[in-house]
């Protein structure tokens, strides 16, 4: 609804909206429809099937993996275009997020999540029966393109059903799938590929998968977004009432499109230009996030180079940095979350400051550090594969603390603008994610897996003075920020 003149001393839009009496709120706190007041055990339910939604889309970005020695026989592929179909998958994450966010806030999650698995099936059947090197290709970009959908609606889901108190156990809880994900990839193409089946097989399981997903939505998951559901609340008021005079707050945006494009596009980089503490924050997960995309090129140099494994056997190297993974998840949700929680009467009435969620990182930062000194010098052939891999144990479980801290800093410290924020931060880490394993066999190759993972070791070493930083000068760089409110 466009209010088209307001006449000299009426309230405005926003005033007028609240003062109505045919706006469409929630009937009170404990109205049925309100998301966060369905049944906890739906609520956890919906945080599952959000939670598998990002382990499929994440599960095919590393799926390639374990054929791509067939795809390079096939078409006549160099090593490097064939990890493109890696590489590509997750460029897709840098444009999806630009897209689906805002699509989302304007028609709901449901009707997103369905046309982005719905697209993202379709391009898994078409790499599937792909004839070209080029087809093959763009099908992957594409895919990736459709399945960011899930990586940037799945979060705000869980932002709709959840209150404070709990969300931050239900994000732990779904933290865990992005980097799952890309863990278990690697496996089922891996032993597809010592199975004797085609790599077109790959691509037909990834379709299956995605196609479930697609009807798990479909079928078993409603519409989240408060706002989309005031406004279907409306037009039933207005059926029933046989008055339009009904409306909710969603159909009083009035938006131009230029705007609408500049708040989508632009601000997100716009804010991380004039933002030391995100750009700093940016380039810490990335760097970490590329690291996970990195080995898997690292790991065959190691594991099948170095002791001989098979395509199936090195799929199960990964395992290690799933189980890491999940054992950090478990640390965060039974060890730093009740620190928080315990905080928040200790700082009470006031929030609890932003840097209070970096002790994650902060524990985290050095032990990521040592698991890449620990993964290159026990990399040596002569020397037991067990111990590589117990570093990739201490790797996967570095990894999850570190974004869990960071993500959750990020979002208390911007708070308003949090949205934008983690989109110029989503770009730029799936960035570094497609980017690093471009050149991560050349470089294990050329320098050797010692000094190769001594060279990320001694960056590694180098960013852990962020985490501590902010939490010691944060509060005041807080203070200086355009887009980061304090309340202290």
């Amino acid at each position: 609804m466009k209010d088209e003149v307001d006449a000299p001393g009426e309230p405005k839009l926003s005033e007028k909206v609240e003062q109505s009496p045919y706006l469409v709120r929630w009937d009170g706190p404990d109205d049925p429809e309100n998301p966060k007041n369905w049944s906890r055990l739906y609520r956890w339910l919906l945080t599952m099937a959000s939670s598998l939604l990002v382990l499929n889309a994440s599960f095919a970005s590393s799926a390639p993996t374990g054929v791509l020695d067939q795809l390079i026989e096939r078409f006549s592929l160099s090593r490097v275009i064939a990890i493109l179909t890696i590489s590509l998958f997750i460029v897709g994450y840098c444009v999806g997020p630009l897209v689906w966010g805002p699509l989302s806030e304007q028609y709901g999650r449901r009707p997103i999540l369905l046309a982005g698995f719905f697209g993202y099936t379709a391009f898994q059947v078409g790499c599937a029966v792909a004839e070209t090197k080029e087809q093959v290709l763009v099908f992957r970009f594409l895919g990736g393109t459709f399945a960011a959908s899930p990586m940037t609606v799945a979060p705000a889901v869980l932002a709709d059903i959840w209150d404070a108190d709990t969300r931050g156990k239900a994000i732990a809880f779904f933290t865990l799938a992005p980097f799952a994900g890309p863990a278990l990839g690697p496996i089922a193409s891996g032993y597809i590929d010592v199975g004797g089946a085609s790599w077109r097989w790959l691509f037909g399981v990834l379709a299956i998968f995605a196609g479930f997903c697609f009807f798990l939505i479909f079928f078993a998951m409603p519409e989240t977004y408060g706002p989309v559901i005031q406004t279907s609340k409306a037009a039933r008021k207005r059926k029933e009432t046989n008055d339009n005079q009904w409306f909710s707050e969603l159909e009083t945006e009035d938006i131009a499109f230029v705007a609408r494009l500049e708040r989508v596009l632009a601000r997100p980089f716009k804010i991380m230009a004039l933002e030391p503490m995100l750009l700093a924050i940016t380039l810490y997960m990335s760097f970490v996030y590329g690291c996970m995309y990195l080995l898997f090129e690292a790991y065959p140099v190691v594991f099948t180079i170095g002791h001989h494994l098979n395509n199936g056997e090195l799929g199960l190297t990964f395992l290690p940095l799933f189980i890491g993974g999940t054992a950090g998840c478990l640390c965060y949700i039974y060890y730093f979350a009740p620190m928080y929680k315990a905080k928040i009467p200790q700082y009470a009435p006031k929030t609890v400051p932003p840097e209070e969620r970096l002790l994650p990182s902060m524990y985290a930062a050095p032990l990521f550090a040592i698991s890449f000194f620990w993964f290159g010098w026990t990399s040596f052939p002569s020397i037991s594969l067990w111990a590589p891999l117990m570093a990739g144990l201490v790797m996967g479980f570095s990894i999850v603390l570190i974004f869990l801290g960071l993500f959750n800093y990020l979002v208390d410290a911007y708070l308003i603008v949090a949205a934008s924020a983690i989109a110029s931060s989503t770009v730029v880490r799936s960035t570094f994610g497609a980017g690093f394993p471009l050149f991560a066999t050349n470089m294990y190759e050329k320098l050797n897996p010692r000094w190769a993972s001594t060279l990320l070791g001694c960056i590694s070493l180098l960013m852990i003075p962020i985490p501590f930083g902010l939490y010691r000068y944060g509060p005041w760089i807080r203070r200086t920020s355009k887009y980061a409110p304090t309340f202290d």
